[in-house]
């Protein structure tokens, strides 16, 4: 029995001014009511401002878990609302974090959905959240959600299935990329995308390059 699920849909609720190079972040994600329609950059009515680092047809939508939340809900004191990561999509029953690399989900009729990469949290992330050293809690605790890009665009809401129609099988994950980038790892993923298991967005290239030269020192 199936019990992932789609516990909210969130967008922008409002553009904030931030002092980063873009001048203003879209991070207040709030949920929405009703269907929303998802297309190759995201949500209908979403905004992504800063797409250099944040955004783009590989980062379409970011999706958090409830029990990631529930841990940080622990830490903070405090109820932590769907979108109070910026994140897109809060999601139970499955891991987002523990997703791996090129794994598809399928949401409601339609949509169909590719896990990229992990969330790297910034400074613009920080002073949204408002916690001293939050961009390095975040990272220790490697809780960092993923991101997607869209397959099949489709329509969304709150409460619909999710189900993971493919999982490739080199393993590697998203929290384990973001945690721990070694060179066996590289060549893990490089195997998979040569065999035309999963497609890497260019930054994994960028990225390896610079762990298979630190393995060489």
């Amino acid at each position: 029995m199936n019990t992932a699920s789609l516990l909210a849909v969130c967008r922008v609720h409002q553009l904030l001014p931030d002092p980063g190079n873009v001048g203003v972040t879209a991070i207040d994600k709030r949920p929405v009511e009703g269907p929303v329609r998802v297309h190759k950059l995201g949500l209908h009515g979403d905004v992504q401002a800063d797409r250099a680092n944040h955004g783009g047809e590989d980062q379409a939508l970011y999706a958090y878990s409830q029990d990631d939340a529930d841990y940080w809900s622990g830490e903070l004191g405090r109820e932590l609302a769907p979108g109070f990561f910026g994140e897109n999509l809060r999601v139970t029953g499955t891991e987002t974090t523990g997703a791996v690399i090129g794994e598809r989900w399928r949401i409601g009729l339609d949509l169909e959905l590719e896990v990229t990469s992990p969330r790297v949290p910034c400074a613009t992330f920080q002073r949204a959240i408002g916690e001293p050293q939050w961009v390095k809690r975040f990272t220790q605790a490697g809780r960092v959600g993923t991101y997607l890009r869209v397959i099949r665009a489709g329509t969304i809401s709150a409460g619909d299935h999710i189900h993971r129609t493919f999982i490739p099988k080199h393993g590697v994950t998203v929290g384990q990329w973001f945690s721990e980038p070694t060179a066996e790892l590289v060549q893990v993923l490089l195997d998979a995308e040569a065999d035309g298991e999963i497609r890497l967005q260019d930054e994994y290239h960028a990225k390896f390059e610079k762990v298979l030269r630190r393995s060489d020192l």
